[in-house]
């Protein structure tokens, strides 16, 4: 098996973990009770973005180009391990402003322990990219696996067997309901300890010595559009929880940002694929950036991309009602179902989006990646702050809709000015217009009627296979 292919497998199964945690976490928690989670961790993106602050776009770019590969792993490991220690303790310094900050200041002790899970996580971050440069796809994919199955079992452990122990409870351990969700938070904690000590070899590996200062402002000017692009990316993903927190009124605000936050979960279906695809394809990019006819590769690549995601995305609409029932097991999220169709086409688009920012990469353009996501953060920021009072989690599913709509439409056109890509517009059109009707019409106007649904789901399978033949035939052969 193929580095990529170890790189992709290993990132989708890390993902699978938290995706298949969710039904357990749902059915345990009610949307008050899950609160808390959901709020803390909405502003988790943030936090990581920070600590990481583009290091590791940044190290693979110049890579390319720097010949000393130690003094490029110490410098921008020890950028990222100096970011990480300093937050930690200025975090549990200030835990209690930060805390009353959050509007949550009877839960400091879940606050804490999220801010040292990320802190953690901040530290193994260069650990994981000095094993991919140099080579060791294998551990890389261990240490990822052990860290989503230790949060698992000890979530299952916690919020599933722990309970039906009842007062026998395990090794004088009994389930404290008041405690809760602190569960979640404690396997959280728990895994990403475990990770860190495993990456212990790695950390070692880099020296204070080879840490060379006129490299690391260098790498800064290229990674702080990233980092900015990146922050920018959390406030269109994750903030509009905050948003439906602050805006909306105490008593719905905490259950709707709960209800909002569940059932988008259910996007993991579609953001799998788009995170695996991403993880192998960025050195890919890098990599084959000077061959002649790397420009029609990328568009291929966009092909394939585009007809996968839009597969997803109808199999999902078609079958979405028993699905998402199935997948939250628990009623009282079931009301945010019919939101999540326009969640998934806004996936799909920021997925294209991140596919097409190859063009910025490559060019050494990267504040364009800022500008872009600026743009998006600020038609999300004023769609949910203008309708949220009034509409709730429907303004801000709306406004992740337009805002990646937005930076796909401007990225396309700015990237075929400075660094064309011939991209087969008409064909990803064509699917993407196609897959977004059916799906429109299979779940809003034939209230996901299962026969009808997945008949226009074959239809498009076929209008692919059609098209594709060629494609396919290449494919079967190689």
């Amino acid at each position: 098996m193929g580095q990529t292919a170890i790189y992709g497998l290993s990132t989708v199964v890390i993902r699978l973990f938290p995706f298949i945690i969710s039904p357990f976490v749902t059915n345990a928690f009610g949307p008050e009770s899950l609160a808390p989670f959901i709020d803390f961790y909405s502003v988790a993106g943030i936090i990581i973005v920070l600590l990481s602050h583009g290091m590791e776009t940044t190290f693979f770019r110049f890579a390319e180009k720097e010949e000393n590969s130690g003094k490029l792993i110490s410098t921008a490991t020890l950028s990222v391990l100096a970011a990480s220690i300093l937050f930690m303790i200025f975090s549990f310094i200030f835990r209690q402003d930060l805390a009353i900050a959050f509007k949550t200041p009877n839960e400091i002790n879940l606050l804490t322990m999220m801010l040292f899970v990320l802190g953690l996580d901040g530290l193994s971050t260069m650990p994981f990219v000095i094993l991919r440069k140099t080579g060791r796809p294998k551990k890389f994919a261990i240490i990822k696996i052990i860290n989503g199955i230790i949060n698992f079992l000890l979530v299952l452990f916690f919020i599933v067997i722990l309970p039906r122990l009842g007062g026998r409870g395990f090794l004088s351990l009994e389930y404290n309901k008041e405690f809760g969700i602190g569960y979640v938070f404690v396997a959280n904690l728990v895994a990403s300890a475990v990770t860190f000590i495993l990456l212990a070899e790695e950390i070692k590996s880099v020296r204070i010595s080879s840490f060379d200062w006129n490299l690391w402002k260098k790498m800064m000017a290229y990674s702080w559009p990233i980092t900015i692009a990146g922050l920018a990316g959390v406030i269109n993903e994750t903030m509009d929880r905050q948003f439906l927190k602050y805006l909306l009124p105490e008593g719905t605000n905490m259950r709707q940002m709960a209800i909002y936050g569940a059932v988008c979960k259910i996007v993991t279906f579609l953001t799998l694929f788009r995170q695996a695809y991403l993880l192998g394809i960025e050195p890919f990019f890098f990599s084959h950036a000077k061959n002649e006819n790397s420009g029609q590769s990328y568009a291929k690549l966009m092909d394939m991309f585009v007809i996968v995601n839009c597969i997803i995305l109808l199999a999902l609409c078609v079958n979405l009602n028993w699905l998402a029932e199935l997948y939250l097991s628990n009623p009282a999220y079931n009301e945010g179902i019919p939101i999540v169709p326009i969640v998934l086409i806004a996936a799909v688009f920021l997925g294209i989006y991140l596919n097409m920012s190859v063009w910025y990469k490559l060019s050494d353009k990267t504040i364009f990646g800022a500008y872009i996501s600026v743009l998006g953060a600020a038609v999300t920021i004023a769609v949910n702050i203008y309708f949220i009072p009034t509409y709730g989690y429907w303004a801000s599913t709306w406004g992740t809709f337009l805002s990646y709509f937005s930076m796909m439409t401007v990225s396309y056109f700015l990237g075929q000015y400075f660094y064309p890509v011939p991209y087969h517009m008409k064909k990803i059109i064509g699917y993407l217009s196609l897959s977004i009707l059916f799906s429109v019409v299979s779940y809003y106007v034939l209230d996901g009627n299962l026969l009808v649904g997945n008949s226009l789901l074959l239809l498009f399978l076929a209008i692919v296979i059609y098209f594709e033949k060629d494609t396919l035939r290449k494919i079967r052969k190689a």
